[in-house]
């Protein structure tokens, strides 16, 4: 579970990352780069959406400087994966619930969060 979120940290399961992250539903936290740091394109989320989840979160920064291209909502939708995004506060929270209910239903969720910006 992600307790804590301040501009440049996110605290997860008790450890605190200082770069951007991808969460997975299992617990694994892995570093996530893009390829323009304010540009989210389909080669960004590719390993995400090869995990075959029901949900992507995208986290886009404390303000939602990041934007998500049209290539990589149609990647995402494509594979038939539910996108939401959000500035990453909130999108925080999101993935939370999700993640506490896919818990309970085994529903797997992917949360990628930009930590600046």
């Amino acid at each position: 579970m992600i307790e804590e979120y301040f501009f440049g940290s996110i605290t997860i399961n008790g450890k605190t990352y200082n770069h951007d992250v991808e969460v997975r539903w299992n617990d694994e936290v892995l570093k996530w780069w893009r390829k323009e740091s304010h540009v989210i394109d389909a080669e960004d989320v590719k390993r995400a959406a090869e995990q075959n989840p029901e949900t992507i979160v995208i986290g886009t920064g404390e303000s939602g400087v990041a934007k998500v291209t049209e290539e990589a909502k149609k990647f995402i939708k494509g594979k038939r994966i539910r996108l939401i995004i959000e500035q990453t506060g909130h999108a925080i929270k999101i993935f939370n619930i999700i993640n506490e209910k896919s818990q309970e239903g085994q529903r797997k969720v992917i949360g990628l969060f930009h930590l600046t910006c």
